[in-house]
């Protein structure tokens, strides 16, 4: 009777939207569909490896499979300039908690396990990286859904803001909800995501992404935005005094 029960309940839980399991969405969000799960892999790549080996797997393998079960983007990036170790990060969206899971269980996909043959083979002395790390956001109300990137977008802007607590992170997120979104698209700052860390290794914390066409229009655009009177006038408030304690600021190009 308990495992009945238990059974019953666990079928609930899973027809319960994502916007709902991890939070109300906002009353004055125009959109009554369901927040975006997205996550974030970063691949350390092992020295002196089949690199090339590693991203076909990514793109050509992992990526159709992660279709097949749903998932809206993967986009895979490498960082730009001279990093060491040398990086790959991925960046995956689901519409859904189960579209997740089920990304994480692939194996009786027949056609993945038969595209993978080759990655599979890799001997024990000759791995590809040496691990990968994975952190879980959701999306804003603001943002409930991943933009595309624009046309030409060649450089993208992977920002972490740290908060000193959890509130210091909510007030963060209501003040890019409420207007500060809003400011980055009039002032050329082109939004992929934003998302709000539930699971990785900087919470609290919430993690936005910008594409530009160049470094160029970056940091000009960037300077429209920190001029600003709106930006000017919203910072100054009270509330969302000492929001962010720590960015942590990755550059990324398309692989």
């Amino acid at each position: 009777m308990k495992r009945r029960k238990f059974i019953q309940a666990a079928s609930l839980t899973s027809a319960i939207p994502l916007s709902m399991t991890f939070g109300k969405a906002s009353a004055t969000s125009s959109l009554a569909e369901e927040k975006e799960l997205y996550e974030l892999r970063t691949y350390e790549v092992k020295f002196g490896s089949n690199q090339s080996l590693l991203v076909n797997y990514l793109k050509d393998v992992l990526q159709p499979a992660l279709k097949r079960t749903g998932v809206n983007h993967f986009i895979l990036f490498s960082e730009y300039g001279m990093s060491n170790p040398s990086n790959l990060h991925v960046l995956i969206s689901y519409p859904t908690v189960a579209i997740y899971l089920a990304g994480q269980n692939l194996q009786n996909d027949q056609t993945f396990n038969s595209a993978a043959q080759e990655y599979d083979a890799i001997p024990a002395d000759r791995p590809l990286y040496n691990r990968y790390t994975s952190s879980l956001l959701l999306a804003f109300d603001g943002l409930p859904k991943m933009n595309n990137p624009i046309e030409g977008a060649s450089i993208f802007e992977l920002r972490t803001y740290e908060g000193y607590s959890e509130d210091a992170t909510r007030r963060k997120i209501k003040m890019f909800n409420v207007e500060e979104i809003d400011l980055f698209y009039k002032t050329g700052l082109h939004p992929v995501f934003f998302g709000d860390m539930i699971s990785g290794p900087f919470r609290p914390s919430l993690v936005y992404m910008l594409g530009f066409k160049d470094m160029e229009e970056r940091d000009a655009n960037w300077k429209v935005f920190v001029d600003h009177p709106e930006w000017k006038r919203m910072s100054a408030k009270p509330e969302y005094a000492n929001s962010v304690s720590n960015i942590r600021r990755l550059f990324l190009q398309p692989v």
